[in-house]
């Protein structure tokens, strides 16, 4: 069975007021909490080599697996990629529901951080939450690692975030990994195709 989920959640708040800069004052949602929106909606998927970080991690990102396909958001929509479940105006929140438990969780948080961040910082405009199946979408998100990695290594702003030297070097990793793992036949692939061949 592919493997499980490490979802997220997440809020920002006021260092000396304690309050969750995602509410205002009249309990409607801020424009930091669609643009944090619009920001993972935007960047995920240049950060997937983050979020799924080996080949593997791709296999459950498939279709009716419980698992996202697409950086659609909607309130406690279970499709999408990112849910914001039910609360009061002062715990709204947002849960990326797209890292898997492989990943690196102090990774996955700089890179949703991230994410969010641009998405503020550039006035982004967040999609209109998903009130369907999320299924029924195009896939939006990399396939596979290798697609993800190019993604990631032309995308200046988040290098810009998370640091070049850091985007850098982790890319180098990734990439070495992926080769690797390509030079290797599989016993599946002996047991099945050669008896094609």
């Amino acid at each position: 069975e592919p493997g499980s989920a490490m979802h997220m959640h997440q809020s920002l708040v006021d260092e000396e007021t304690g309050h969750n800069l995602f509410t205002g004052p009249d309990g409607k949602p801020t424009s930091m909490f669609t643009g944090y929106i619009a920001g993972l909606q935007k960047y995920t998927p240049a950060l997937m080599p983050i979020f799924a970080p080996y080949i593997n991690s791709y296999r459950r990102l498939s279709r009716f697996m419980a698992a996202p396909i697409n950086v659609a958001w909607g309130y406690d929509n279970r499709t999408v990629g990112f849910r914001i479940p039910h609360s009061g105006p002062a715990a709204r929140r947002i849960e990326n529901r797209i890292p898997g438990v492989d990943c690196n969780p102090y990774l996955a948080i700089a890179a949703t951080l991230a994410a969010g961040y641009l998405g503020m910082t550039q006035n982004l405009e967040a999609t209109e939450p998903l009130l369907s199946d999320g299924y029924e979408l195009p896939y939006e998100l990399p396939r596979n690692l290798e697609e993800g990695l190019t993604l990631m290594g032309a995308c200046e702003p988040i290098a810009e975030v998370l640091g070049e030297k850091f985007v850098k070097a982790y890319l180098a990793l990734k990439e070495t990994e992926y080769e690797a793992f390509f030079r290797v036949i599989s016993s599946w692939e002996r047991r099945h195709l050669l008896l094609h061949v």
